[in-house]
């Protein structure tokens, strides 16, 4: 098998300082623990930004600051969310996308359908969808096509028909979000079946489901994101004293289950990014 490519999903928008005390804000507390993350296996970090008082937010800046600060740091990939937090427009969605030269991401997050996601629902009509692959098609960048859903697959599917993206691709399978599709390893086996030939794939799978589908994911050739943003345990209980603790953990289920870890340059070759 190949290596696995871990990525750490470090903030996010949902969770918080009062659910976790270890939640990142700062460009330097996520560059500090985006360097233990990258020590402990991460070959990249999915990056979500906040405004000093914890709000979730994309500004290009924060962004900005934040990807400076990690690379002082590490050779860590850097992906940035797309997504935002639930009821953003596609201006302020794609702040992270506006950045160039030695501030540019190495890759960025495309979600191909609307979903439930909790009590809320996260929006992504087709013409919204289309706008945002534009834009990171415009940037030279790769997509991570997140799939919350099956049918997204099937949009991933027709945005190639139509020219917006290119197959194969790298996917992401979001398992249990409240309101969609299940953390279930038929689930799982169903979606990396499913996918357009040649794809790669990686797995995250929300709270008590993220630790055990890292193991799914390592048997069958995959990848595996885990982080605060997805889950605030490293056990029944005990709160992981940041990111690096929960990509620790995964690195070492993996390297259990017989997989080597990616490298960030390895992780390079393996997405196809430029």
């Amino acid at each position: 098998m190949s290596p696995m490519v871990i990525t750490a999903a470090m903030v996010g928008a949902e969770t918080t300082r009062e659910q976790t005390p270890y939640l990142p804000i700062s460009a330097d507390e996520i560059a500090e623990d985006a360097a233990k993350c990258r020590e402990a296996g991460a070959a990249m970090v999915h990056l979500h930004v906040r405004t000093p008082d914890g709000k979730p937010s994309q500004d290009k800046e924060l962004f900005r600051a934040a990807i400076r600060a990690i690379r002082k740091k590490c050779d860590v990939l850097i992906q940035v969310s797309t997504g935002g937090a639930v009821g953003m427009g596609v201006d302020e969605r794609c702040g992270g996308l506006a950045l160039e030269g030695a501030d540019r991401p190495d890759m960025a997050t495309l979600t191909t359908g609307t979903v439930n996601f909790g009590p809320d629902v996260f929006s992504n009509p087709r013409p919204l969808v289309r706008e945002i692959a534009t834009r990171i098609k415009q940037r030279g960048l790769k997509p991570e096509i997140e799939c919350f859903d099956v049918g997204m697959i099937d949009e991933a599917r027709a945005l190639a028909k139509e020219g917006f993206i290119e197959l194969p691709a790298h996917f992401d399978f979001v398992l249990g979000v409240g309101g969609a599709l299940a953390a279930d390893v038929r689930a799982l086996d169903f979606m990396r079946s499913y996918l357009p030939e040649g794809s790669t794939w990686t797995c995250a799978a929300m709270g008590r489901h993220q630790l055990p589908f890292v193991e799914l994911a390592a048997e069958r050739g995959g990848n595996a994101r885990v982080g605060l943003e997805d889950n605030i345990y490293v056990s029944k209980g005990v709160l992981a004293k940041g990111n690096f603790e929960l990509v620790a953990e995964a690195a070492r289920r993996a390297k259990a289950k017989g997989r080597t870890l990616a490298t960030p340059q390895e992780a390079r070759a393996l997405l196809r990014l430029s």
